[in-house]
């Protein structure tokens, strides 16, 4: 005797078209994950880019403003900036530049020696 379809099991008659949406869930979720991920790498990659200009660019500017100090700091230049300004500053002769010698930094455990102290003559 044949089988009635009306007699068949709920699950056997959309067990096919169960099985056909889930592939193309699958499929699809698979598809928008790529496109996703592809999405996150370009913006990922224009981030990159406009870092390295940034970079580029301060790198340049790190340049210039050293070059102004170097200039600016020049003996000629300040020289040249203290004629200006008149203020009747000159260069200290020898007898009135101290040599003070740095202090030597010890680490833990060494003994203390005291140096010989150097009285300035006057």
């Amino acid at each position: 005797m044949a089988k009635n379809r009306k007699n068949q099991s709920v699950v056997l008659r959309f067990g096919p078209a169960l099985k056909a949406l889930g592939l193309c869930v699958l499929i699809g979720g698979a598809a928008v994950g790529y496109v996703w991920q592809k999405n996150q790498i370009d913006q990922l990659f224009r981030q990159i880019k406009e870092r390295e200009l940034k970079t580029a660019e301060l790198r340049d500017q790190n340049k210039k403003l050293r070059e102004q100090l170097a200039i600016l700091q020049s003996p000629a230049r300040l020289e040249q900036k203290l004629k200006d300004l008149n203020l009747g500053l000159v260069q200290p002769s020898a007898r009135d530049v101290w040599k003070v010698a740095e202090p030597v930094i010890r680490s833990v455990g060494e003994p203390v020696i005291t140096p010989v102290r150097q009285l300035a003559a006057r």
